[in-house]
């Protein structure tokens, strides 16, 4: 992507899928996969951000794997976030027909914890 692009409008939208996690997780009503969805994108946008935020440009691409290589190939210390790859289960391109999509089950709680280490992380980073 454009490396001129605004790390703090990355983050914002990153919260705001967090957001959504957070006011949507206790309802029963609400399938694992839109939890699942929110908290994957909230991750992927928090990992570009800090990328942008480092200079660097990164690929069009939904896999958090991928992002935190980028990341830990500029000596980023990523290995505590290595357990957020989970999510890429419930990336955009999963959530087509005809898509493989593995069912997984969700805890909810533990996704909000996920996405929100990852968001305090990067949260840090920005503001310095």
């Amino acid at each position: 992507m454009n490396g001129a692009e605004d790390p703090q409008r990355l983050f914002r939208l990153a919260k705001s899928d967090a957001e959504a996690v957070r006011a949507l997780c206790d309802n029963p009503e609400i399938a694992d996969e839109i939890i699942g969805f929110h908290t994957q994108q909230a991750i992927e946008k928090a990992l570009k951000a800090w990328l942008v935020a480092l200079g660097v440009d990164y690929p069009y691409t939904h896999n958090i794997i991928a992002l935190l290589n980028l990341l830990e190939d500029r000596k980023e210390d990523v290995e505590r976030f290595r357990r957020v790859a989970r999510y890429n289960a419930f990336a955009v391109q999963f959530r087509y027909p005809g898509a493989e999509q593995t069912r997984t089950e969700l805890d909810r709680h533990a996704a909000l914890a996920d996405a929100t280490s990852v968001l305090e992380h990067v949260e840090r980073i920005l503001g310095k």
